[in-house]
């Protein structure tokens, strides 16, 4: 087992002027493990951002506007979580189906099945709307409760025209984590990979010499930046509701930022290293990046930074202990320099 007695600062921030794009501040939880911690609570890529959910019954027809957010010894053995729509609690009508049987687990998986061609999904908490594409059909897809514990409401939309939506569906579900870390441990539409993905065998091959955590998190991002380059021409010309594929990104070795994130979150998280991709503004500046949580220490970010052509460190700070001291906390602690918004 790798020993978990090493604090890492780490944040993978793609710095892009995009448009704007909150997921709730990360829980800087410095004394828990992952048993203890309990509950609680990516230039081009757009269809994943925030807003406030339309009210409204069925067929009422409100305006969703696609929004941008930033793209940019023994070997090890992965832990590979693989979402399920079990049936046992289940809402919907005669075109969605909504599977939540294991939002315990962080996740709710929908399915649509009728013949309009441009589907939106909103997850909202309180005033905090994820509004996603759903692409698959006659097949569940899966969306993160990104937000922690308490009452989620989903609505499925169908396009009527341009930017024009009707809702479909509506339902309310109540979520009780069974641990704060679920939903960054499963694969979901940005962050997709399964147990016979390159990424996660590249992962688990990467992760075999490290003594820990915090090694395995240094393998991960020094052989995705020394062997991935940043493609700018995708990032000139990708369209709306792109989504990452970790493993064609593994295979030609470029892609935008977002892709970069993708890939590392992917290897992280099969690894059994809770990470969230997240979004949000530095400055004017919109961002993507990437937090950690390493045991005994808690979500730790503003680490690692993409600066718009290359992927960098900036003022590493590595302790063996010390989880507790001032610096560490004022260092994690600057709220001033980050600003979340939402957590994938």
């Amino acid at each position: 087992m790798r020993k978990k007695n090493r604090i890492l600062l780490l944040s993978l921030a793609a710095v892009l002027t995009l448009g704007a794009g909150a997921c709730a501040p990360s829980a800087r939880d410095t004394g828990q493990t992952k048993a203890q911690a309990g509950t609680e609570a990516s230039a081009g890529m757009e269809s994943l951002v925030g807003t406030e959910a339309p009210a409204g019954a069925e067929g009422a027809l409100v305006d969703i506007d696609d929004t941008m957010v930033s793209l940019d010894s023994k070997p090890q053995k992965s832990l590979v979580r693989v979402p399920t729509a079990s049936g046992t609690v289940t809402y919907g009508n005669d075109t969605v189906s909504v599977d939540a049987s294991n939002v315990q687990n962080g996740y709710v998986m929908v399915q649509y099945t009728g013949s309009v061609k441009k589907i939106k999904v909103q997850i909202s908490k309180g005033d905090l709307t994820y509004t996603y594409d759903l692409n698959a059909r006659d097949a569940y897809e899966v969306f993160p409760m990104s937000e922690g514990s308490g009452t989620y409401k989903i609505k499925v939309f169908e396009n009527v025209s341009g930017t024009q939506y009707s809702q479909a569906f509506s339902q309310d579900v109540q979520v009780s984590l069974a641990d704060q870390f679920e939903p960054f441990l499963y694969p979901n539409q940005y962050v997709n990979f399964s147990e016979g993905s390159a990424a996660v065998q590249k992962g688990a091959q990467l992760a075999a010499g490290a003594k820990d955590d915090l090694g395995v998190v240094d393998a991960i991002y020094n052989y995705v930046v020394d062997n991935l380059t940043y493609d700018k021409e995708k990032a000139a010309s990708v369209q709306s509701g792109y989504l990452p594929d970790v493993d064609q990104v593994l295979s030609v070795k470029k892609g935008i930022c977002f892709d970069y994130a993708a890939l590392m979150v992917s290897m992280l998280r099969s690894q059994d290293i809770p990470a969230k991709l997240v979004v949000g503004y530095t400055g004017d500046a919109y961002h993507a990046w990437v937090n950690v949580y390493i045991d005994g220490v808690g979500w730790i970010d503003n680490y690692i930074y993409f600066d718009g052509t290359n992927w960098s460190l900036a003022d590493p700070t590595f302790a063996s202990t010390g989880g507790q001291s001032d610096e560490i906390k004022q260092y994690i602690g600057d709220g001033a320099n980050y600003q979340q918004k939402y957590c994938y």
